[in-house]
């Protein structure tokens, strides 16, 4: 088969190829390409976007889509009228768009990924403007694609109850963990201290700042613990970029007085996040919605317990080996952490139960299956 996959959320400028979808691409196609040798891969990139020979294999091939300075200035025309005439032109025998949305005008086979349905839950926690992609986009793509991927169960089940698509037309391809080899020995925890002013023991989450990651109620929720003297030796790292309406965030810990115990790196590179995870006492993943959660799997792998929401994906990707709490009550939040941090025995029961979890997850396996996917159109 000749396959083609949208490649532009891979090298994003601002991000780097690590974050959100393009982190799902990256390691998906990475993998891809290592385990089959039959099938022809044509990688479509945007020209802006430099680094995309990374990808040059036997059996890949780069494209460029033509006329990104169009997408500005007529985004329709250009997502959804151009971009498909040009796929057409490629004579595909499937296209894989791994960010929910395919071309409206492009007529072939096609297999999208969904990762998460949030702003159907609550659209009060993204930016206003995005109608068109919530009313006719995503939905017509979920409604003509031969195969829907979802990235959970409880995504499979979002999808099917707001567009009403048949079961067996949805897979769910769970999200792989990096290789422990690949992982083990990237970042200095001396030097990433010393980087982001971490002076104490410390907390950690993972996510970018925008309403939806419940950053707040953390914050709240760790407050809350400063008048145990044991929780007087930890700061609170809180990793991600700013997302929309972040500005709340840096409010509540100046009103708070929190300063210097709440410490924002923003993005950091993969290096620094797994040193960071290996050295923080505990993870703490309080969002209100999460269509997988790979940060979660990080953690254990890196043999730090977890405390995460009892809500969404987060108990399925979580297994056993998480403790679970309410996400829209700080007070679960703060015993959810205070019973880890003050039970060394328990801490080692979620280090092994994690890391048996995060083994459960791969790159590879999530590869093999999409590839099934394909098979099946």
């Amino acid at each position: 088969m000749k396959i083609g996959i949208d490649c532009r959320t891979i090298l994003d400028p601002k991000h780097g190829e690590l974050a959100g979808v393009g982190h799902y691409t990256y390691f998906l196609l990475e993998n891809l390409l290592k385990i089959d040798q039959q099938n022809q891969y044509v990688l479509f990139f945007d020209p802006r976007i430099g680094n995309a020979e990374n990808f040059e294999r036997k059996n890949s091939e780069i494209k460029y889509f033509p006329h990104p300075e169009r997408k500005k200035y007529l985004p329709f025309v250009h997502s959804h009228l151009l971009v498909a005439r040009f796929l057409q032109q490629q004579k595909l025998n499937l296209f894989h768009s791994p960010a929910s949305t395919v071309p409206l005008a492009y007529p072939g086979k096609s297999v999208v990924t969904i990762h998460d349905l949030a702003i159907y839950h609550n659209p009060a926690w993204f930016p206003k403007g995005q109608k068109f992609s919530t009313r006719i986009a995503v939905p017509q793509t979920v409604r003509r694609a031969n195969k829907i991927i979802a990235v959970s169960e409880y995504t499979k089940q979002d999808i099917i109850k707001y567009f009403g698509i048949p079961d067996d037309k949805i897979i769910v391809v769970y999200n792989g963990v990096e290789d422990v080899e690949d992982v083990r020995d990237v970042g200095d925890v001396g030097d990433v201290r010393e980087k982001f002013g971490i002076e104490q023991n410390f907390i950690i989450s993972i996510s970018t700042l925008q309403p939806r990651k419940n950053i707040e109620g953390l914050i709240k929720a760790f407050d809350s613990l400063r008048s145990s003297s044991v929780f007087n030796d930890y700061q609170l790292v809180i990793a991600g970029s700013k997302g929309w309406n972040y500005e709340n965030i840096f409010q509540l810990v100046k009103k708070l007085a929190l300063t210097k115990k709440v410490i924002f790196t923003g993005y950091i590179s993969k290096n620094d996040k797994f040193a960071l995870l290996r050295e923080a006492s505990l993870l703490v993943f309080p969002s209100f919605y999460e269509g997988f959660g790979l940060s979660i799997l990080e953690a254990m792998q890196q043999e730090t317990p977890v405390v995460t929401s009892n809500i969404t994906s987060m108990p399925e990707v979580a297994g056993e080996a998480g403790l679970l709490v309410d996400p829209y009550k700080n007070a679960s939040i703060a015993r959810g952490i205070k019973k880890v941090l003050t039970d060394q025995a328990l801490q080692q029961k979620m280090i092994r139960s994690g890391l048996a979890q995060a083994k459960k997850f791969s790159w590879r396996m999530a590869a093999e299956r999409t590839l099934e996917v394909y098979r099946e159109v």
